[in-house]
């Protein structure tokens, strides 16, 4: 199984055209692709739904989508008829297997005047794949400092942390069938996830140690309680290796170290420029 997660910048690349075509075309062989910065109704890239043409682009996935910014972009047509329509920008999961359910998470934001600051989110999505069941993790942290990203990492780690315990969008007995509440049996939320992204960090910096545990000379690094494991590393490569946006590695992918002890490879697509960033493809033996 090969998962991929991939900043697409709305679709501008390194030659200042706007080809969701060629993101797919980038992302395409994967089976679960995490996409950050997918917009709708945006005037810099056409006013189209991205998240419509991405899935009409690739049309055997299934997906999800959340939206983080949401403004009002409806307008009167000729006959003064309302058309409905959502400015967003957000996070977006697209994978081969079903996405038995899914949730979208606000991240917390610092409001501020003199500089740019949007809100982010945690997009969650269930995936049956092959083997078992897997929680699949898209977000993107705020790109400002690290005051403004160890409050979202904080928030991200309580947020998966609870998931188990809390169950999917819905469980447990309905007291009164009749409103039609069961029709379906409902779904567990596994252990094992992912947690994909542009996190607007390198290994070196503070964020990333509260997602891996500090480094220790002599020991390599101490892992957090949560558990979070570099696929990156795990397939063999060095932590500060690597570069996914102007000679940094900020998109990561982490996962459960029972998930890392099946990652066979991991690697970034240095040649694509569908946008800003360079997409990172982790490889996984199936369970």
């Amino acid at each position: 199984m090969k998962i991929v997660s991939y900043n697409i910048q709305y679709g501008l690349g390194q030659d200042g055209r706007y080809d969701l075509e060629r993101i797919a075309e980038t992302v395409r062989d994967a089976d679960i692709i995490c996409l950050q910065e997918v917009e709708r109704y945006w005037q810099r890239s056409g006013m189209v739904d991205q998240v419509a043409l991405l899935g009409a682009a690739l049309p055997e996935f299934h997906l999800v989508y959340g939206a983080n910014v949401d403004m009002d972009a409806s307008y009167r047509d000729g006959a003064g008829r309302l058309v409905r329509r959502r400015q967003q920008f957000g996070n977006m999961v697209l994978s081969r297997y079903p996405i038995t359910t899914s949730r979208n998470f606000p991240l917390p934001k610092r409001g501020l005047i003199h500089q740019h600051s949007v809100q982010k989110g945690l997009l969650e999505a269930v995936v049956d794949a092959p083997g078992g069941a897997l929680r699949i993790y898209c977000t993107h942290l705020c790109h400002l400092c690290p005051e403004t990203r160890l409050p979202q990492i904080e928030r991200i780690k309580e947020i998966i942390g609870n998931a188990v315990a809390e169950g999917a969008a819905w469980n447990g007995a309905h007291p009164d069938d009749t409103a039609g509440w069961i029709e379906r049996p409902a779904h567990p939320m596994p252990e094992a996830f992912f947690l994909a992204g542009d996190m607007n960090c390198t290994a070196d910096s503070a964020e990333y140690a509260a997602l891996v545990g500090p480094y220790a000379p002599g020991f390599g690094r101490l892992v957090t309680p949560a558990g979070y494991v570099d696929a990156w590393v795990a397939a063999g490569q060095q932590e500060r290796e690597g570069d996914t946006r102007s000679g940094r590695k900020i998109d990561h992918l982490f996962c459960t170290a029972p998930l890392s002890e099946a990652i066979q490879s991991a690697w970034i697509d240095t040649a694509s420029i569908g946008s800003d960033h360079q997409p990172l493809f982790v490889q996984i033996q199936p369970r």
